[in-house]
């Protein structure tokens, strides 16, 4: 059996074939969802695609949350506030999703909001050839408001040991909510990243 990131990069390479088979042409959207590893896992799927030839735009919900007096209302280890008011969906389905999605030459952004700086970031419009995948990574990608927007959704499983009470309130609610587990295109387990297991239980 290989291991290391050899088998990380083996495990990229097997689901970006599986999702290009049944979405074989233009635009793409694929949400990389949970708490916890997402971004390290979208960049080896996006390196996936790349090396099958396909154009890969990444963003990340990280690049779309709201103000830290908006993030922390509700307190900032509040797991309603981490949920409910860290991310600003609206402008990621205005600015990037939906017209991602229109194609053409419409023009799209990757980022809004800059956290560390607690500022709003200029971020230039872009344009993509007619057949292109978006992977997008964050948790809570299966919410309302975004369900329905992404093509293909890959869950990731984690044991959530060490997170902050913050993000286990809001990863309660998450579930209870919107059950990504049962809406997931995939359930992957990557408790160990570097090698990462398809979970066959899935709505597949």
């Amino acid at each position: 059996m290989v291991t290391g990131p050899d088998a990380a990069s083996e495990f990229a390479d097997a689901l970006a074939k599986e999702i290009a088979h049944n979405y074989r042409a233009g635009r793409v959207i694929v949400g990389v969802d949970g708490v916890e590893g997402t971004r390290g896992f979208a960049d080896e799927l996006g390196a996936a695609y790349r090396r099958a030839g396909s154009t890969v735009v990444r963003a990340s919900m990280d690049d779309f949350q709201r103000p830290r007096a908006a993030r922390e209302l509700r307190g900032a280890d509040s797991g309603e506030g981490y949920y409910f008011d860290r991310y600003d969906v609206s402008t990621l389905s205005r600015v990037l999703i939906e017209p991602f999605r229109m194609g053409g030459s419409t023009g799209f952004q990757l980022a809004s909001f800059d956290a560390a700086r607690d500022a709003p970031r200029e971020s230039a419009w872009l344009t993509a050839p007619a057949d292109a995948v978006l992977i997008l990574d964050g948790p809570f990608l299966q919410r309302p408001g975004l369900r329905g927007t992404l093509n293909f959704t890959a869950y990731l499983e984690t044991r959530r040991f060490g997170l902050p009470a913050a993000v286990l309130g809001a990863d309660d609610l998450y579930q209870a909510e919107a059950g990504p587990r049962f809406g997931a295109s995939a359930i992957i387990d990557v408790n160990a990243p570097e090698h990462p297991r398809r979970v066959f239980s899935d709505s597949c």
